[in-house]
């Protein structure tokens, strides 16, 4: 009976929505495409080399951002709070029992521990656990920013989404698409 019960919770409860109108993708893919380009520009300006600004947990929130602006998880407290929580986190366990635990924990719990706080500063950005994960399993060059890595190329990088976010997602003439809902 109880195994029934598990496997009924995993039945549909209900349809999936429908697709978005076209003008709204169009504005998504617009704003996707230029939160990226400007932050690609910046990383060649700051390292041509390596790429310093273009984290995958950033393409994940320009996916927010920009094509779902009215979710909470794309708020711009959600945003910069999420990675830079995260990031935090991450550089914490690294630098305290990086030399004591297995990176398979180190992995787990800078995940694990950015879900808990950002629950609880109201700040859930699900990129931020990308964010985290990036810091402890990064190369030499990311990890040797330590404390700075919250900083840049994580605040930075949030605070370019944001203000390319708040230009194009306000530029639609549809009165529903507006960004943000809430600031705090």
């Amino acid at each position: 009976m109880r195994l029934r019960n598990y496997f009924n919770r995993m039945k549909t409860k209900d349809i999936r929505p429908s697709r978005k109108p076209l003008t709204k993708i169009i504005w998504s893919v617009v704003g996707a495409f230029i939160g990226i380009y400007v932050m690609s520009i910046f990383s060649n300006l700051f390292s041509a080399k390596d790429s310093f600004f273009l984290l995958g947990s950033f393409g994940a929130s320009a996916v927010l951002v920009y094509g779902a602006p009215e979710v909470h998880f794309s708020q711009p407290r959600n945003l910069i709070g999420g990675h830079i929580i995260s990031a935090f986190i991450s550089v914490f366990l690294v630098k305290m029992l990086g030399d004591v635990l297995s990176l398979e924990i180190l992995c787990s719990l800078s995940v694990a521990l950015s879900v808990l706080a950002m629950h609880l500063t109201l700040t859930m950005h699900p990129p931020g656990g990308a964010t985290a994960l990036l810091y402890v399993i990064g190369s030499e060059h990311i990890q040797s920013l330590g404390w700075l890595y919250p900083f840049t190329p994580i605040g930075l990088g949030t605070l370019m989404m944001l203000v390319i976010a708040l230009v194009v997602n306000n530029m639609s003439n549809n009165s529903k698409r507006h960004y943000p809902l809430y600031w705090y």
